[in-house]
């Protein structure tokens, strides 16, 4: 990718995501008022995350890979679902997804 075509995407991008903003500020009070988009707009950012972490947890190349991230997904899971603290569950994640790293390699 040149560098002129770089920039031409940045700035587009750019462009798009004001025009984004934009949109969203012009809508009518009335329409966002309304119960149904409120309980939409709860669960956004909720399966956001979700896909996130599983795209980041489950894929490496576009191809699903089972690894230490699983474990330590699992693991973060599992201290989160017994109400660790946040700290304990990144060191617990983190070292169980290096140990399962360092014992297949």
């Amino acid at each position: 990718m040149s560098g002129t075509t770089l920039w031409v995407a940045v700035v587009v991008a750019s462009v798009g995501c004001y025009l984004l903003k934009l949109a969203g500020l012009s809508v009518p009070a009335a329409w966002v008022e309304q119960p149904w988009v409120a309980r939409i707009v709860d669960f956004v950012p909720a399966a956001l995350l979700a896909a996130l972490v599983a795209v980041q947890g489950l894929t490496s190349d576009g191809a699903v890979v089972v690894d230490g991230r699983l474990a330590g997904l699992a693991v973060a899971a599992l201290a989160l679902a017994l109400r660790a603290p946040f700290i304990v569950v990144l060191v617990l994640a983190g070292a169980a997804g290096a140990g399962v790293h360092a014992l297949t390699g």
